[in-house]
This record gives structure tokens, sequence and C-alpha cells, in this order.
């Protein structure tokens, strides 16, 4: 079975920030890749634009570097390195400036796609959209991709949309999430929408409750400075588990298309319920040496910011109502994993008087590091005697079946940004919704700032978070699953 490509229309995609980390280790391979794939054609163009002095040949060789450190691919050898490589241009720029912009309108054609992203500090966004309006650079076909933090707060994710909505019309901005590109996190939809099997069972009647993980083993290493202006909850809760949670609990949209599925996305936000004190749980971890723990690494040794967060949520809707949604997220822990896990409950009675009990079924949606399903059933244990019953895993795994995909299966930046180049919004946030995000999130964060004097519980280095954690759904009968890899 054979992977169809479709190939993308001509584009120029100008990288303000081409010279940052994320265009090096993923923006850059990712294009390389779609061009090896036969999508991105050959005639595309790509404009690095930046504040460093690069003349084309030395930032063509920066590129080249990219692709041999981050561009993996069996699919991917060293033959289209040339040609990709003619594709590139580099742009002196300043954004807060007039450096640099007659130059880029110059080089830029008006009968293709035109793109811009916006791999740059959040302060930008706003001059870089304004001079691309005034000094008419981008038409009203240009699309422009916005990297998170999508601001800090309500407020100031309000006053971005303003400005950016006084220079593009909605359906011109694409507000990326790198998790909704993930290829498992579509096959949640594919696996709901897509069969008879779940979606009857998918509500409070028939799931016990929720769980969704984004642990990372890795610290704040390199971004201390940012993540102590920030934490887990800003980081992760408002955006990347925001958009897990709602795509598992959201209703059935009428289409697969970006206005209806960021519609039901939108009305999973607006029923949450508001958190109570007791349903929260914040960390911070510690090393056996000191140097080792967060407040060395954050540079802060009074930081009160959360490297961790537990939170039980609560759905006020036809659906969920009653069901549990337990989120965690944290640094340090023992192993890097996401995954979404819906425990059905169990079943009401046994017939099987040699069983102790019988345990509810379990799907396992994994995110990384190895995308997959699970279902775990319950069987009877091989054997001759009594009825003895076992969980054991139905393999779901798609990876023999479809070896050639999965081997070669593109990265979320490679899918987002053929999206993005398509025009297609699906997995993309809407204004609206990155607002409705904040708006849960922001009275958390206020409780937290109203109580300094309240010191976060401490967890080591390789764990699974703090104690407080685990209790959080112990005192409900219910328990973590474990993070491994």
């Amino acid at each position: 079975m054979t992977t169809e490509i479709i190939p993308v229309d001509d584009f120029d995609l100008v990288i303000f920030g081409g010279t940052g980390d994320l265009a090096k280790r993923k923006i850059l391979p990712a294009l390389y890749r779609r061009m090896c794939a036969g999508q991105m054609p050959r005639t595309a163009r790509i404009i690095a634009a930046a504040r460093s002095d690069y003349t084309n040949v030395q930032f063509r060789e920066f590129v080249r570097e990219s692709i041999e450190s981050f561009a993996k691919s069996k699919a991917c050898g060293t033959d289209l390195i040339g040609t990709f490589l003619k594709c590139i241009s580099y742009v002196k720029i300043d954004a807060l400036g007039d450096e640099g912009w007659d130059a880029l309108k110059n080089t830029l054609r008006k009968d293709v796609v035109q793109a811009y992203y916006f791999s740059v500090a959040p302060r930008l966004f706003g001059p870089i959209a304004q001079n691309l309006k005034q000094r008419k650079i981008a038409g009203r076909d240009a699309r422009i991709v916005v990297e998170k933090p999508f601001g800090r707060d309500l407020k100031s994710a309000q006053e971005l949309n303003q400005v950016l909505g006084t220079c593009f019309h909605e359906d011109q901005i694409f507000r990326i999430d790198h998790y909704l590109g993930k290829e498992t996190v579509q096959n949640l939809m594919a696996l709901r929408f897509g069969n008879a099997l779940f979606e009857p069972l998918w509500n409070e009647q028939h799931v016990d409750h929720i769980q969704i993980t984004v642990a990372e083993s890795l610290g704040v290493e390199g971004r201390g400075g940012y993540y102590d202006k920030s934490g887990a909850m800003r980081d992760m809760v408002q955006n990347h588990i925001m958009q897990l949670l709602c795509l598992t609990a959201m209703e059935p949209p009428s289409q697969f298309d970006a206005a209806d599925v960021r519609d039901e996305k939108l009305k999973v936000i607006r029923a949450l319920d508001p958190v109570s004190p007791d349903d929260i749980i914040r960390g911070q971890y510690v090393g056996a040496e000191e140097s080792q723990g967060y407040l060395a690494q954050s540079g802060n040794s009074d930081s009160n910011t959360e490297s961790f967060v537990a939170l039980k949520v609560g759905i006020s809707n036809w659906r969920w109502n009653g069901t549990p949604f337990y989120l965690r997220t944290g640094k340090k822990l023992r192993h890097r994993m996401s995954e979404i896990v819906i425990v059905f409950k169990d079943p009401p009675h046994s017939i099987f008087p040699e069983a102790d009990d019988l345990k509810g079924n379990i799907l396992t949606i994994r995110l990384q590091p190895d995308e997959g399903i699970e279902l775990t059933m319950t069987i009877k244990e091989p054997g001759p005697g009594k009825m003895r019953l076992t969980q054991v895993p139905l393999d779901m795994s798609f990876a023999e079946a479809l070896a050639d995909k999965v081997e070669n299966m593109p990265d979320a930046y490679e899918r987002l940004i053929m999206d993005v180049i398509r025009g297609n919004q699906t997995l993309f946030m809407r204004g609206d919704e990155v607002e409705a995000a904040w708006g849960w999130v922001d009275p958390i964060i206020a409780m937290w700032d109203a109580k300094q004097d309240v010191k976060i519980k401490p967890y080591d280095i390789g764990g699974s978070g703090p104690d407080d954690a685990l209790m959080l759904m112990h005192r409900d009968g219910r328990k973590w699953r474990e993070i491994a890899p």
C-alpha cells in the first residue's frame, strides 16, 4: 500500500526568525522532507528574514547543516539537497524598523500563495503584521502563521487578536499548535467519528473517567528565564492539553471542516467548570544536588512557578456531566510520554464466581514517543481449570499493515505547514477559542497569585510528580496510569 501524495500549489513562504532554533530544527527540515515526498513544488521559494548578517550563500550552508542534522528519513537522501537549497534566499530585516522591508517586497511573487511564518518572540507578532499590511506586502489571500505563546492571559490575547485582526482577516490567521498535527491526534477523530463502535459509548453513562498526561523527562535547561514567567499552566495546559481535551470531549461536527470542528471545540471550553482549589496540585522538581533543581535551573532562588500541575476538571454538558477529566503535565518526570486514556466503567455484574472483580476496558491513545492506539480487554487466561480472567491489550497497531506509510509519516510541522499553503484551518486555533481557553485558565492563575505564601509541592527528578497528585485520584478510588515508555 502506497501513500497518495497530493502536491500543493506553488508558494512563497517567508520565515521571520529564519535563523532561530525552531526554523533550524523543525520548519526547514519539514519543508525539505515535503520536497522529498513530492509534495512541495521545486519552484516554491523559502525566504528567511532575520537580523543576522547572512548572504544567500552563507544562509544556504546554514540550511544544509539543518537538513543534515534534523531531516531524518529514509525517503530523504542527499540527492535533493541541492535542488532544495536553490529555493532558499535570505533577507536581513528589522522587525521594528525600516531595514529590509522593501527588499522583501521586491523578492515576493504576486501570482503564487504567500505565507508568512512568525517564528519570533511574541512581542514582534504585532509589529510584523502591521509592517506587512501597511507596506502593502501581504495581500488579501496571504496567510500568517503565529506560534505560541498566543498571549499570557486573556487581556494580552485579546489585544493580540485585535492587532492581528486589523491587519488580516480571521481566515488568514493560522495559530499553530503542533500537537494538532500529530498523526494520532487526528486518528482520535477518525476513531470516534469513523467507527460505529465507540461513539455510542463515548459519554458519562459508559466512561468512568479520562486521563490526559503530557510528561517530559527534560527540565527547563536553556529556557529558565522564559519558563519562570510562564509555568506549566501557561506553557502546556492552556494550549496543548486544552486542545487534547477538546478533541476528546467535543460533539461530532456536522462535517470535517475548519468552522464546524472549531465550533465544537469552543463549546467544550465554554462548558468547563471552574476548578476548585482542592482539585489542583502544583509541583516543582528538586534534585539530589541543588544545581539539578528547578530553582537553580530557572535562575530564581525564590521562584514559586510550577514545573508540574495536575487538575481534576468537570464538563457541564449532557455528554460529560459527572465524568471527571484528570489532566497532568510536568518536567523532569520518569519518561517522556503523552497519552489520552479513556477508562470505561466496570461491568455492572459478574457471572464468573471465580473472578474477584471485572475491570472496565481502557482505550489508550499514545501521542509520543511511539504513536499508537491500544484497547485493553478482559479475556480468559489460557489453561484448564477455573475461569481465570485477565486483562490484555488488543493489538490495534497499524505499523505492520501500513509499514511504508508509518516509516516515512510526516511529522506535525510538515502536515501543518502544508495545510497553511492549502488554506485549511481545521487543525489551527481560532481567535475566540484562544480567548475562551485563557478565560478559563486566568482565574486559576489569579488564585495562585493571591496566595503567594503557599509553597508548591516539591517532587523528585525521575518520578511521577508530587505525592499530592497521586492523592488527587486516590481519594476518588482511582489511580494514574504509570508514566512509562
